[in-house]
């Protein structure tokens, strides 16, 4: 039977998330897809996970580890798996995540029988919204994408054609945002996208991690990543650009939603609301506004559009209400 399947190329990027390691690397193991290989790229952990690493790999034929001399980054991490893979699909795994057993499976039978160039399946862990089974055509795979319903522009979650991901390396200029640049010249070289619903790809929150540890300069590269894209949309993928420019506007309005979030931790809280808004302004249409899914989502974007304060104001009264939500949903629980 294995060799009538692909071989598939799974990158794990890996650097000090020893206490979530073990739990990846058995749910990778567990995949029912006969024919994988599993890439660890050990980013000069300090934390023993290369150790660990090492310790799956003299167990396991199908999987290697490659130790990179000293840390570099995400981007060149997953840019040294790709370049090892043999295989001809490639999809990726951080390994703070975990994933169900039928993952591979699923992502490549959607290919096989959808005939799309790219899989997506669904995912938990992020709020994104889920819907049936179907083909997205690119336009349409970026109004959901804007939406996050029903999946986001992560590298991970995917199922590519290796091919395709070798002529892509990740930029890693992006720094937080280089999973959104590679997707989106992905997007220019594909029709269309085969999404499946089944929520087999676990993102596992971490408090200490770069995306939920409040606004600094390296989030904000993300506003840099969306100004070209947006502006490369317009002449080179137009359909697209009303959507990418819906992202933009929900990006901003995240970026200041967080930096509210984090309170007095958050260090020049309204330079930032300034700088978030006047990234609004620069992408703002009516066209883009009608692609927000919820109506919240609008009155965010148009205040942000407005005025710092009033954004401000919401953002504040939102935060408190969560608060009041967690506590009642605490108080439920005792």
């Amino acid at each position: 039977m294995r060799q009538h399947k692909p071989l598939i190329s799974i990158i794990v990027p890996v650097y000090n998330v020893k206490p979530y390691l073990e739990k990846c690397l058995a749910s990778i193991a567990a995949q029912t897809y006969p024919n994988k290989e599993v890439i660890l790229v050990d980013d000069a952990s300090t934390d023993g996970g290369g150790r660990l690493c090492d310790e799956w790999a003299a167990a396991a034929e199908w999987l290697q580890v490659v130790h990179l001399p000293q840390n570099s980054g995400l981007s060149a991490a997953r840019n040294e798996g790709v370049r090892r893979a043999q295989g001809e699909f490639i999809t990726f795994i951080d390994s703070d995540d975990y994933v169900e057993p039928r993952l591979l499976q699923k992502l490549y039978d959607a290919l096989a029988e959808s005939g799309a160039e790219v899989s997506i399946c669904g995912t938990d862990g992020l709020g994104t919204g889920q819907e049936p089974a179907r083909v997205y055509q690119r336009t349409e795979a970026v109004c959901a994408m804007a939406g996050r319903s029903p999946f986001l522009w992560t590298a991970w979650g995917k199922l590519y054609p290796a091919a395709l991901v070798k002529k892509y390396p990740f930029d890693s200029r992006a720094l937080c945002c280089e999973d959104l640049l590679f997707f989106y010249q992905i997007l220019g070289e594909i029709s269309c996208i085969s999404y499946v619903p089944d929520r087999l790809y676990h993102y596992v929150y971490r408090a200490g991690s770069l995306i939920n540890n409040g606004i600094d300069e390296r989030r904000c590269t993300v506003l840099a990543v969306l100004d070209h894209i947006c502006e490369d949309a317009r002449h080179n993928l137009p359909e697209t650009a009303d959507g990418f420019a819906q992202l933009a506007l929900d990006t901003a309005v995240r970026l200041g939603m967080q930096a509210v979030e984090a309170g007095s931790a958050q260090k020049d809280l309204f330079g930032y609301l300034r700088r978030f808004r006047r990234h609004c302004r620069r992408h703002f249409s009516l066209n883009a506004l009608r692609l927000c899914p919820h109506g919240k989502g609008v009155t965010a974007q148009l205040l942000l559009y407005g005025n710092t304060a009033a954004f401000w104001c919401m953002a504040v009264v939102y935060r408190q209400l969560k608060k009041w939500k967690r506590s009642g949903d605490a108080d439920g629980q005792n």
